[in-house]
């Protein structure tokens, strides 16, 4: 006789499939009533031992059986059966070559040789899906022919003990089951052992079995998992199916319903934000910047040494691309506004010293100073007024910052960083996805341009290949041309090149001179690959394919991965796609200008008190876009736990805004998207994790080491341009469109946009639709989306000037939405709470209303019985 295992549980149940030679894929065990039942009777009936004092398995069987002989429940001819029963050898379903080599060991020594458990046991990456500290629970069933009744037992020990090779792994033991019954009722002993460990692999049951005192204690332990138990009937359900474990566990926590919290509090001011020690109003010069560097004082140094893990190198190298991507295009898009007083140059160095001194100083490291739309289209406004009233460009815009930067600091110095409260959910995701739109749609537009540079022939057809040709031929008479013999020799107008025949004022005739077929191709093939490849690899951590730290490790380099594999698709097709231009030279992109601007000299007296108009709008656009950034980074969903810095943050803005407005370098703010991005990219996750059971996030690597590594690596760009340029433009907006869809991910607004194309049957179980009429929550959306609309529009025409103060009237608009819908509506509608904690409170909640209702109900029941025992009584 032996013991086989036949199932293992940590959370979910494994079974041993016997015809495959294998454990089976995690799956929740399901159970039969009946077998509770029994199991329940076994509880009642059998032995219990509570803090056995026992450190080896003989002495835990023995102290068994003669418990069991002392109470009549074995007789005592039949304790040495029972015991060399229970000693038999155990055989574990997996084995490796540790276990073999041991065995080939220890049957070549002298039997006073002793191998030490641990080798006996399976020493593999099992182990890693354990948490710390586990202990085992043992269950022991079978039939022997020696015995008349059941021989039940159940021990906790006083202290976990390794009890030899009893478990598949070195974890010491702290509870053991034990059926031996009569011979014929096999199927059903399985079946009460599947339900004890079933009940032990369940959180609340072990708590129980670990505190328990006696057995009463255990008997209503069962009696409250009995209460939770869901029946299916038997004409409906085939038992054989296996149901796949769930993505997410209900909580198992009851201090929640202990304390009678509840999910909703019918609106805190319309479901604004929770106002915590960061936004509260001090009423002191500079209180909360004060209060800011203390709270953030003690964490500088963890902010470094936190940072050491893979995980951050990845990052550094996906929001080092996005970032230089952004600073190129920005920097293009303003040489093109200010006639190169502003360049590529200038805004790689912007970004640089403005991000780094940022990530290194500020109050969260984790935000991402970049360049803005509406920043550029104000450069612009400005720069075609100036050159329209004569003014110098550089020094009218060094006192608008400067004007600019005395008001954030007047800001700061107030407190005003506590409007942040009023900023509500409708306000930062019309924010965040009006910018989500932004990069995606210019992601495109970018790539149309490029289409249009390089058309492709639709009209070419295979069969007249003949005739399509590109030549270059002479100029026409009336035109004068020269060509140089010392260029190029014995040349003639056909052998030119392109460049030289436009060079020399040739002419390009033929149907092919036109289009560059391949260049389009190829160039939408790099866009959409990088953005199909970065969004499968990003998810490739849920997938069946690779050990769990594989899965991670490509699921965090995710976008480098796919950069790299397109560049190399793109190396070995050939074609000239449009690559990576990084400047060269470290000097100003225009001969007119030097590295500091002067601040007196150029323009009127007057024009340095009268740029503080404009500066009231900069002050609100920076104000708008840094603190709705810093909001969505820090929201509570993150689970950040260094806490904020509003007040600091914007200083260190206000600070910069000074800095690059005297070297004539953009002015930088809080990217919202590629904010969120790197949130995304330093997020954690359980390590350890059971088997069919889903990785917990735990919350945001906090550091400020890969903020302040990704703009030193900016700024060393100009020196890395021989690498930069090797990587496709295409690619790095295939990034652009990543991030742009990424960060639209989990946004309130988005689930409802789907709603509208969705029909009841098919929407998912979402709060605000068990509590909201639908037509109500349509008509949110619809107003939500008709604010986006007009923010867009704004910002595409010459009004743009003022888009700043509409960002702001999405505050007011939110406010009048009290007269539309109820606080009851908006506090489900326009809730910062993340949906699935609100929907696990309700759901508690709603546990804990039938509970009460049951021991109310068992309270009049006693209340019954008590009086109709007294009127016996009397």
């Amino acid at each position: 006789m032996e013991w086989k295992e036949t199932a293992r549980w940590i959370k979910f149940e494994e079974k041993v499939e016997k015809g495959g030679e294998r454990w089976s894929k995690p799956h929740v065990a399901t159970l039969s009533l009946h077998s509770l039942f029994e199991l329940r009777t076994c509880i009642e009936k059998g032995t219990i031992m509570l803090d056995l004092e026992a450190n080896t398995l003989p002495g835990v069987v023995e102290m068994i059986t003669d418990s069991q002989i002392e109470n009549g429940l074995l007789k005592a001819d039949l304790k040495d059966k029972v015991m060399y029963t229970l000693l038999r050898k155990h055989r574990h379903q997996t084995k490796n070559l540790i276990c073999a080599l041991c065995s080939f060991v220890s049957s070549s020594l002298p039997s006073f040789i002793k191998i030490p458990p641990a080798c006996v046991q399976l020493k593999n990456k099992f182990m890693k899906k354990l948490p710390r500290d586990a202990e085992a629970s043992n269950v022991l069933v079978g039939e022997v022919d020696f015995l008349d009744t059941p021989f039940v037992a159940f021990v906790r020990l006083q202290q976990a003990v390794m009890l030899g090779a009893l478990t598949e792994v070195p974890v010491p033991t702290r509870f053991l089951f034990i059926l031996l019954g009569p011979k014929g009722k096999s199927k059903s002993y399985h079946e009460i052992g599947r339900a004890i460990a079933t009940l032990m692999s369940d959180e609340v049951f072990h708590e129980i079995a670990y505190k328990a005192k006696d057995r009463e204690d255990l008997l209503a332990g069962i009696d409250e998992f009995l209460d939770e138990v869901i029946v299916l009937p038997p004409g409906e359900w085939d038992p054989a199916i296996r149901i796949e474990p769930p993505k997410s566990l209900p909580s198992s926590d009851k201090s929640t319903q202990m304390n009678g919290d509840t999910p909703h509090s019918g609106g805190h001011g319309g479901g604004g934000h929770a106002v915590g020690d960061e936004l509260k109003r001090t009423g002191k010069f500079c209180g909360g910047l004060v209060l800011d560097v203390k709270r953030k004082a003690p964490f500088f140094f963890s902010d470094f040494y936190d940072a050491l893990h893979i995980q951050s190198l990845s990052a550094i190298l996906f929001i080092y691309l996005g970032t230089v991507t952004n600073a190129i295009t920005f920097g293009g898009l303003l040489g093109d506004a200010t006639e190169n007083m502003q360049g590529v140059l200038e805004s790689f160095l912007g970004t640089a010293v403005s991000g780094a001194i940022f990530c290194l100083l500020a109050g969260q490291p984790l935000i991402i100073l970049s360049s803005t739309g509406p920043v550029l289209v104000f450069e612009k406004l400005l720069f075609n007024f100036s050159r329209y009233h004569d003014f110098d460009y550089l020094e009218f815009r060094l006192w608008i910052g400067l004007w600019s930067a005395f008001f954030c600091l007047v800001l700061v110095a107030t407190d005003a960083s506590f409007l942040v409260q009023y900023f509500t959910r409708f306000t930062e995701e019309g924010f965040s996805s009006l910018i989500s739109f932004i990069f995606i749609y210019d992601a495109f537009k970018t790539m149309l341009k490029l289409a249009h540079y390089y058309p492709i022939n639709s009209d070419y057809k295979i069969n007249y290949v003949t005739q399509y040709d590109c030549m270059c031929i002479a100029p026409t008479e009336g035109k004068i041309w020269y060509l140089s013999f010392s260029d190029r020799l014995n040349a003639s107008w056909s052998s030119l090149s392109k460049k030289e025949c436009l060079k020399y004022g040739g002419e390009l005739v033929g149907k092919t001179c036109d289009f560059v077929p391949d260049i389009t191709l190829m160039s939408f093939i790099l866009f959409f690959g990088t953005y199909t490849c970065s969004m499968c690899l990003k998810k490739f951590k849920t997938s069946p394919f690779f050990p769990t730290t594989v899965r991670k490790l490509i699921s965090d380099f995710a976008i480098v991965l796919a950069i790299l594999i397109f560049c190399g698709v793109d190396a070995l097709v050939g074609v000239e796609t449009p690559k990576l231009i990084v400047p060269s030279e470290f000097k100003p992109t225009s001969p007119n200008r030097g590295w500091f601007v002067p601040p007196f000299g150029g323009n009127p007296w007057w024009v340095y008190l009268a740029a503080a108009l404009p500066a009231l709008l900069v002050t609100i656009l920076l104000f708008m876009d840094q603190q709705i950034t810093a909001v969505i980074v820090n929201r509570k969903e993150h689970r950040l736990k260094k806490s904020a810095g509003y007040h600091l943050d914007l200083f260190w803005v206000a600070v910069l805004l000074a800095v690059c407005s005297f070297m004539g370098l953009p002015w930088y703010v809080a990217a919202t998207v590629i904010s969120i991005a790197h949130i995304d990219s330093l997020k954690m996750e359980t390590e350890t994790s059971a088997p069919g059971e889903q990785p917990k996030f735990l919350g945001v690597r906090e550091q400020r080491v890969t903020g302040v590594f990704v703009f030193i690596l900016t700024g060393l760009s100009v020196f890395m341009s021989p690498i930069l340029k090797f990587i496709p433009m295409p690619v790095l907006y295939g990034v652009f469109l990543y991030m742009g869809v990424a960060s639209l991910n989990g946004v309130q607004f988005m689930d409802r946009l789907k709603l509208l194309l969705m029909p009841a049957k098919h929407q998912p179980d979402l709060i605000y639709l068990r509590h909201v009429p639908l037509r109500k929550v349509h008509l949110f959306t619809f107003i939500q989306l008709l604010c986006l609309a007009l923010l867009w529009i704004l910002k595409s025409t010459v009004a743009a000037i003022v888009f700043p103060v509409m960002i702001l009237a999405l505050v007011a608009v939110r406010k009048a939405l009290d007269l539309i819908f109820s606080q009851h509506d908006l506090s489900f509608l326009d809730d910062v709470i993340p949906e699935k904690d609100k929907k696990k409170k309700e759901d508690e909640k709603k546990k804990n209303k039938k509970k009460q209702g049951s021991i109310d109900s068992d309270m009049e029941d006693v209340s019954v019985l008590q009086k109709k025992k007294s009127l016996k009584l009397f």
